[in-house]
């Protein structure tokens, strides 16, 4: 229901926005007909099964069957209640809530992460405004961390004390059960909290809506027996495997940029962004992850990889393009920089406008891959050269476009010196090799049946079964159902014939239509959606998204009509028989003339 928000402002807020630009700042979407397809945000799949429908302005997902209208969309996406649905798409749309409503009323944040926004605000302002943070800042200087960039990304800093925040905090009502669960604290023997985070220069840590669910706190003395970094641990709300450092701005970036820039460490995703890089993103001190491959696909098939241009940082740049190259549907960019430089140290010393060259110039994978390749072996030795070139075919094997794996083998004849035609030849060796290998593959996994055939829960799932639709399992009473909302004649008609719905779910929806219609002036399908409950809205939407035909025969009717009879008729027929069964065995004579004559009745209904 509409809660306390009055329903013509809502219906305002829904008129004013258009759904794709909604879900665009959350999915990469393309347009397909006249809809629009992306990848799931609700789950992972490698086929996109996520569509809007800019006309309807709805969406489906036809993998997890999570469908809605643009408030729906960010109730199940943002955890967010309906009112504060309504407030989110206001905001979108610049449309001021009325007075009395909004911020002050919507429910608030938990315990965990009011404390973490609190908390990032303390070490803030601990950093810019008070004798205890001169420390940090004159580290925050050393790095050419200017005021503006400080107060963007929210950096702070965590004094040498061991009692600081958890004394701020306890001083804002906060509970020690809470407390313990933060991640914010170390817990000693004896139950005491103490501040986890001394004597760092603090970076918050986002979530996908730039709210505060960890840290990272950077050492800022030369005590080298302490990490350099130390990050929150995970929580129930920050899990590292899932967050991207200045994802939030960035994937918002990567619309205007055209692409995401993935790199190993915050100081470079901030370094970038003072050089006019704004769709800058980090992992968060570890390996990239599955998780985050994903999250990145959701929003663009544009990747460039910038790790630092050491070896260790060339060698994780070289395992996250293996990464992405498996995945398949990226368009990969791999910048390495010159003498071992990573991004930050390179912006510093060559300026923004060489690294800004530098990023436009990113290499193909399979550009780096045989660069990397080159370095390992003496290519003045024949025997060495030899070596390198069938490592060179088998990398350039891997590429999918015959055009691109000309272009490959062209160049590498070229800085070999060898012909192009001894290449191909070689190529063509090593494409039959692979695919018998993908071939026999396939029959392994077409004739190797596992005894047990259960599957572990961890069990990755590469594709699933599109869930069937509504419209799918019950067609005749879709149908029936969008011709009594967009069809007065044929509600009318349904009406005078006292039909009824076999579906309970379908009959509810009628009723509520009904009455929809007498309490509302102008009664539309999308208002309509959010005055019913929750378990219903997903049958308007499938039929909705069916593509029916508005106009209609009573004829039509008649037969749609008629099929659910004869379907209930046969059910019940069923029964009957397993009753009369029952009755026959308990040689219950009266209640075998009873079934009888009804099966009798309803096979004269059928004729």
């Amino acid at each position: 229901m509409a809660g306390r928000i009055p329903e013509e402002f809502i219906s305002e807020v829904r008129n004013n926005v258009n759904i794709v630009d909604v879900i665009s700042q959350y999915v990469s979407l393309e347009k397909k007909g006249k809809d629009y397809i992306g990848l799931c945000p609700f789950h992972q799949e490698k086929t996109p099964s996520f569509t809007v429908n800019e006309e309807k302005q709805f969406f489906k997902c036809f993998g997890c069957g999570k469908g809605g209208n643009v408030f729906k969309f960010l109730m199940y996406k943002d955890n967010l209640t309906f009112p504060e649905s309504v407030e989110r798409v206001a905001e979108f749309a610049h449309i001021p809530m009325p007075t009395g409503y909004g911020k002050g009323s919507a429910p608030k944040l938990s315990p965990i992460m009011r404390m973490h926004q609190d908390a990032t605000e303390f070490y803030h302002r601990v950093l810019l405004t008070t004798k205890a943070g001169e420390r940090g800042m004159q580290y925050a200087k050393k790095r050419e961390l200017d005021h503006d960039t400080l107060e963007h990304f929210k950096i702070g800093y965590a004094p040498k004390q061991d009692n600081v925040l958890i004394t701020y905090l306890r001083g804002k009502g906060y509970q020690d059960d809470d407390l313990a669960k933060s991640g914010l604290f170390v817990q000693s023997k004896d139950g005491r909290l103490f501040d986890r985070f001394r004597d760092r220069l603090m970076f918050p840590l986002d979530n996908e809506n730039g709210k505060t669910i960890g840290f990272s706190g950077r050492r800022i003395s030369n005590d080298k027996t302490e990490a350099k970094y130390m990050n929150s641990p995970e929580t129930e709300i920050f899990t590292k495997s899932k967050v991207l450092f200045h994802f939030a701005e960035a994937k918002r970036a990567a619309r205007s940029e055209g692409h995401l820039i993935l790199y190993e460490g915050y100081m470079d995703v901030i370094a970038a962004y003072k050089a006019g890089v704004k769709s800058g993103i980090a992992s968060m001190g570890t390996s990239l992850t599955d998780d985050q491959i994903y999250m990145l696909r959701r929003v663009t098939p544009n990747i460039i990889v910038n790790y630092d241009g050491d070896d260790p940082g060339v060698h994780a740049e070289e395992r996250a393009a293996r990464m992405f190259n498996k995945d398949g549907n990226f368009n990969l960019g791999i910048v390495v920089l010159p003498e071992k430089l990573d991004p930050d140290e390179y912006v510093r010393k060559y300026g923004a406008e060489k690294y800004r060259e530098e990023v436009k110039g990113a290499l193909t994978p399979t550009d780096f891959f045989l660069k990397r390749l080159a370095q390992k072996y003496n290519l003045d030795n024949d025997r060495e050269k030899i070596t390198y070139l069938n490592e060179a075919i088998k990398e350039i094997s891997q590429v999918r476009n015959p055009v691109e794996q000309d272009m490959y083998v062209e160049k590498l004849a070229r800085s070999a010196g060898v012909s192009i035609e001894s290449l191909k030849a070689n190529l063509a060796r090593e494409r039959r090799k692979n695919n018998r290998a993908r071939s026999h593959m396939r029959q392994y996994r077409d004739y190797s049946v596992p005894t047990d055939t259960s599957i572990p829960e961890s069990a990755p799932i590469t594709e699933e079964v599109p869930q069937q639709t509504e419209a799918q399992q019950h067609p005749c009473q879709t149908r029936l159902l969008y011709l009594f909302i967009h069809a007065a004649q044929a509600q009318k008609y349904l009406l005078e014939g006292h039909f009824h719905f076999p579906d309970k779910d379908f009959e509810s929806l009628a009723n509520l239509w009904i009455k929809y219609q007498e309490t509302h002036d102008n009664p539309q399908i999308d208002g309509f959606l959010d005055f019913i409950p929750e378990q219903l809205q997903g049958i308007i939407v499938d039929a909705e998204l069916a593509e029916m035909p508005k106009d209609f025969t009573i004829q039509e009717v008649d037969e749609y009509v008629q099929s659910l009879q004869k379907r209930s008729i046969y059910s019940r027929l069923n029964e009957l028989k397993n009753q009369l069964q029952d009755a026959k065995r308990k040689q219950d004579v009266q209640e075998i003339l009873k079934i009888t004559q009804e099966i009798i009745g309803l096979k004269r209904i059928l004729g």
